[in-house]
This record gives C-alpha cells, structure tokens and sequence, in this order.
C-alpha cells in the first residue's frame, strides 16, 4: 500500500509540477542556432530537394515536405530531437528574429502515435534511434517560422513541435508577428514529443551535432 502511495504521489509531482519547470538558459556567447529543445539527436542530415530525410521502415519515407507540410526547391539541414517524458518541454528559438507564421497540423489517419518506440531506442542507444517511428509524417504538429539575421544575411528557421499520442497540447506564446531573441521560450509541449529544425542549406554552416548527441534548449549550438 505504501509504495502505490509513494508512486501515485511521484506520478502527481512529476505530472503537475516537474514536468512543468522552465529553467534560466543563457544562450552562449559563439554565434550560432541554438537548440530549440532539451533532448536527444535522432537524426541530423543535409537534404537535396525531393531526397528522403530518412527511411522510417521499409516502403516508409520521411521528406522534408512530410515534416514541414511545405514543399521547398532548395537543401536543408534538418535536426531531430527526440523530448523524453523526463526532458524540459519548453522550447526555445534557435535565432533572434521575427515569429512570420504559425501553421498547426491535424493528425492523420486514426490519431497521434505513441513514441515508445524511439524512447526505447534512445535510451538504449539503438541506431537508427527513429526505426519505426510513424509519429515523425503522421502526429499532429506546429511549425512555427522565425526569419532573422544570421552572419549578415537573412535566415528564415523552421521549428517544428511534433506531439505524442499523451500530448495534451502544443502551445505558441509569441504570437505571428512578435519578436523572439535567440534562446528565448516561445512555447511547449505538453508530455512526450518531437522537436524538428528545418534551416535552408549555407554554404557556411558547419553542424556541430551528430545522432545520439544530447542537447540542451536554448544552450547547445547546432550549427555555427
């Protein structure tokens, strides 16, 4: 009896009040994009238009037009950080700049699918960490577009917030139009997601992140 308490009272404290947490990040002082989420890298990858971002099971195709619902003519580097019940679930832009759209997403087919299966894989360090994992085309999702100025130039950065089946919400607190400075929280996810970066290819990107990295939103620099 005592442990279903203890349990029972762990599962409220970590449901009400744990998983809730927003930490103080600095972003760090080398220019760069910043990670939008706390988690771990489950695929990192330069892709030419009309190329598969990854093959998810055989006959299973996941294409930049798959994550985005956009279509694009041109390459992209495309990051996925897989956000553990236990990770932070407040995401953070890569880049200072401005909040252009935001597009949400339905589920398609029957619903959300669980990510049980990429946690798994993840915490056992399994590669490819995204085997089978339905829930990177078909969950429901939010793609919010920051465009800004990187190395002079302009950048448009893609976040993409891919919910789980126990998601309970993906929520957007910079509105279209409204300013957001590199590291800083623009919204969440309530319990088990997906974070993806979409950033158009420059020649002068250098990635710093590999499959199986750990990254920490609003600190770790994925490209510089």
């Amino acid at each position: 009896m005592m442990l279903a308490i203890v349990a029972a009272g762990g599962y409220v404290f970590w449901r009400q009040f744990w998983f809730f947490r927003d930490p103080h990040r600095t972003p760090p002082p080398d220019s760069g994009l910043v990670s939008p989420a706390d988690g771990t890298v489950v695929y990192v990858k330069k892709v030419e238009p009309g190329a598969d971002v990854i093959v998810i099971k055989q006959g299973v195709a996941a294409k930049v037009e798959d994550i985005l619902h956009e279509d694009f003519d041109k390459p992209k580097l495309v990051v996925g950080i897989f956000m553990s019940p236990f990770d932070v679930h407040y995401n953070r832009a890569p880049l200072t700049g401005t909040v252009k759209a935001i597009r949400r997403y339905p589920a398609s087919g029957e619903g959300n699918h669980y990510m049980g299966q990429m946690h798994l894989r993840s915490l056992l360090g399994l590669e490819p960490r995204y085997a089978g994992s339905m829930h990177i085309v078909e969950n429901e999702r939010a793609v919010t577009r920051i465009e800004g100025d990187y190395k002079g130039s302009p950048l448009a950065c893609y976040v993409v917030q891919i919910g789980a089946r126990t998601v309970n919400g993906i929520d957007s607190f910079v509105p279209a139009g409204g300013r957001v400075e590199r590291g800083a929280t623009f919204g969440m996810i309530r319990v088990g997601s997906q974070v993806d970066v979409v950033i158009p290819w420059r020649y002068d990107f250098s990635v710093l992140v590999k499959e199986g990295d750990r990254v920490v939103a609003g600190e770790t620099l994925l490209v510089r």
